[in-house]
């Protein structure tokens, strides 16, 4: 179903091209069954994709078969997610285990596999659009290599991403086709959104979208929150501090409340685009100019998933706030937590798990002493610049992504005007 509530029900496979409804608005699922205590003590102690299977069967299996599910959860997720106590009651999930090094892997593989087994046998032409601000780029390029029939396009702003980061998904070529937009990431994403909704196009080149503004992206990320859940020895509720960006993280955890996680409360924290801590404080939804920082894949002034997070509360922002709590930082305040985790404990944070990681304090503040997750996003290689400067020493760059940084761009320049995607989109399906 749809956020704005205009368009009929869809199937999956639908649900999962489309990306945006008829109405413009976001696709959730239309039920979302609540899970027995029983099978929520079940998953304690068990591996992540264990746990994945175990949710992906109750959320997708009146869509898939048995023997799919478990297809799916092998290839897409074979990766590990581990939960490590930096303090007491201080958790770090690492989500950035799979191969591009972030939290982005979970979605993008588990989306790419699960097109994979609802188009078998389809072959009109895919062309996955793609906003990215970071992360994004590289986890989606990398999940939609040579697949078959699926064009994958990558947008984003020029001088927005880290090197690092762009090796990762314009050096590919193939079906993955970089393209860099002469503006910000809210520019990108507008691209995006325009293209979905504009007719010509959508007459000549069947369109579909990898972004959270996908659900196909969205649905796996619940799975790690019961994961963490279960790795916790303590039958407390845990809090999580989420560094939130476009809010496809946030939204998944909210659900994962709303299908019976035991949760006290969630952290809504970001850098000084704050646009949904703003929105929890004064009830009125307000988007701005994105304003660069060194957290780039947070920079998002206009999140498309707080239409998501309005929906699931009804557009009460009283009771999304007996759920969540804003908490803004700076760059200042981003470099100080870098330099004094490590110093104190040892761990390199990234500039997003840092805010995750400050955003802590306002959680507790709000929701009471206990165990405290915070999402750990990337690894902190993929920003070594800001990184390196506050540790001191270099960080070693892993196998798996050293052969990108030597590889040549095969970016192509583009501007604002969905003109020009437009162009790029039919000349190369006409090729």
């Amino acid at each position: 179903m749809s956020t704005k509530g205009l368009s009929p029900p869809t199937d999956l496979l639908t649900a999962l091209t489309e990306g945006i409804a008829p109405d413009g608005g976001l696709y959730l699922p239309e039920v979302l069954p609540t899970l027995d205590s029983t099978t929520l003590n079940r998953m304690k102690g068990l591996p992540f994709g264990d746990v994945s299977r175990i949710i992906s069967g109750h959320l997708l299996g009146s869509d898939l078969p048995s023997s799919d599910l478990d297809e799916l959860i092998h290839k897409a997720l074979d990766f590990t997610i581990p939960l490590c106590e930096y303090q007491e009651d201080i958790f770090g999930l690492e989500l950035f285990h799979g191969p591009t090094l972030s939290f982005k892997d979970v979605g993008a593989r588990f989306l790419a596999h699960l097109l994979d087994l609802l188009r078998e046998g389809d072959d009109q032409p895919l062309y996955i659009l793609v906003a990215t601000s970071g992360d994004t780029g590289s986890a989606v390029a990398q999940s939609f290599f040579d697949k078959e029939g699926i064009q994958t396009i990558i947008l984003f702003p020029s001088g927005g991403v880290t090197p690092l980061q762009k090796s990762q998904f314009a050096t590919l070529g193939g079906n993955v086709h970089a393209l860099e937009v002469s503006g910000n990431f809210d520019d990108c994403q507008r691209l995006v959104k325009s293209a979905f909704l504009d007719h010509e196009l959508s007459t000549q080149v069947k369109l579909g979208s990898a972004n959270s503004i996908n659900i196909g992206r969205l649905l796996p990320q619940i799975f790690y929150y019961f994961h963490a859940y279960g790795q916790l020895s303590t039958q407390k509720e845990p809090l999580f501090s989420v560094p939130s960006g476009n809010f496809g993280n946030l939204s998944a955890g909210l659900i994962a409340k709303q299908l019976g996680l035991p949760v006290r409360g969630f952290v809504a924290a970001t850098n000084i685009n704050d646009t949904v801590p703003r929105y929890l404080k004064t009830g009125i939804v307000q988007p701005k100019a994105s304003i660069p920082t060194i957290s780039n894949a947070m920079d998002v002034g206009d999140p498309s998933n707080l239409s998501r997070i309005e929906y699931l509360y009804q557009g009460d922002v009283t009771k999304l706030r007996n759920d969540m709590v804003g908490s803004v930082h700076s760059d200042t305040e981003t470099r100080t937590c870098i330099r004094e985790v490590h110093r104190s404990t040892g761990t390199i944070l990234d500039p997003h798990s840092a805010v995750g990681y400050l955003g802590i304090k306002a959680g507790v503040s709000k929701f009471g002493p206990g165990p405290s997750v915070f999402l750990m996003t990337a690894h902190p290689i993929k920003f070594r610049e800001s990184v390196e400067q506050e540790i001191n020493c270099t960080l070693e760059i892993p196998k798996t992504i050293s052969s990108a940084l030597s590889a040549k761009s095969q970016a192509v320049p583009i501007g604002t005007d969905l003109s020009e995607l437009r162009e790029f989109l039919i000349k190369n399906k006409e090729n």
